[in-house]
């Protein structure tokens, strides 16, 4: 139980700050659970589909190879996640009447993404214990909410925006890139001290996602509303 809820805690952390931030006009809690088990659940399924066509596509025959490392982080791993998380956003959030500021685009992607956070680490944490569910705590999981708001933001624009196919594909292609480049430099730990790279661009991810959130917070609609 102590597993499960170490597990858990740096999600619903995350969660709440999300919710928080949105200080204009709260989206309805049964939209943004849905949003949560939708990535939990669906994204998730997705996930291992796309992961049985691209494992067979596009095997790892040397684990010590760095072009090999970077397909399977940037193809394999980021472009099937950020992709299952993307879907949902797109035909479940995004066509809702509830959806009507940019900073949507940020809430509801992240309660998506930690949706898929939740149960990726729920699996990771019982197998690996207390030490895999403190280090993913301040690494993997804020990682997913950075790919979530970089998304997000696009994501939010696109809603009210004629190029809105455009800035759809601009969200999915940042949260990939950020994504990719948080594992590459992961997976290539078998070159001393690359590993730093990771912390670096997840340093930048958070930068940005602050970033994000202050802009679709100043653009909000309902923000001049209440000046006015």
């Amino acid at each position: 139980m102590n597993l499960l809820l170490l597990a858990i805690a740096p999600v619903l952390s995350i969660i709440l700050y999300i919710y928080v931030q949105d200080k204009h006009e709260k989206e309805p809690r049964s939209l943004l659970l849905y949003s949560f088990l939708s990535g939990a659940i669906v994204s998730v399924i997705i996930v291992f589909i796309l992961y049985f066509f691209t494992g067979r596509l596009i095997p790892i025959t040397d684990q010590f190879s760095i072009w090999q490392q970077f397909i399977q982080a940037f193809v394999v791993v980021a472009l099937a996640e950020e992709f299952s998380k993307y879907i949902i956003v797109k035909y479940y959030a995004q066509p809702k009447k509830e959806f009507n500021e940019p900073y949507d685009g940020i809430i509801y992607a992240v309660m998506v993404s930690m949706g898929f956070a939740c149960t990726e680490n729920i699996m990771y944490v019982l197998d690996g214990g207390y030490n895999v569910a403190i280090a993913r705590a301040f690494t993997a999981v804020p990682a997913h909410a950075t790919f979530g708001i970089l998304m997000g933001y696009y994501m939010g624009k696109a809603k009210f925006s004629k190029n809105r196919v455009l800035l759809n594909f601009s969200g999915l292609g940042l949260a990939i890139l950020f994504h990719g480049a948080y594992d590459f430099f992961l997976f290539i730990s078998f070159i001393p001290g690359i590993t730093i790279g990771a912390f670096v661009s997840l340093i930048i991810g958070i930068v940005l996602s602050k970033k994000a959130i202050k802009k679709h917070q100043d653009d909000s609609n309902f923000k001049t509303l209440e000046d006015s």
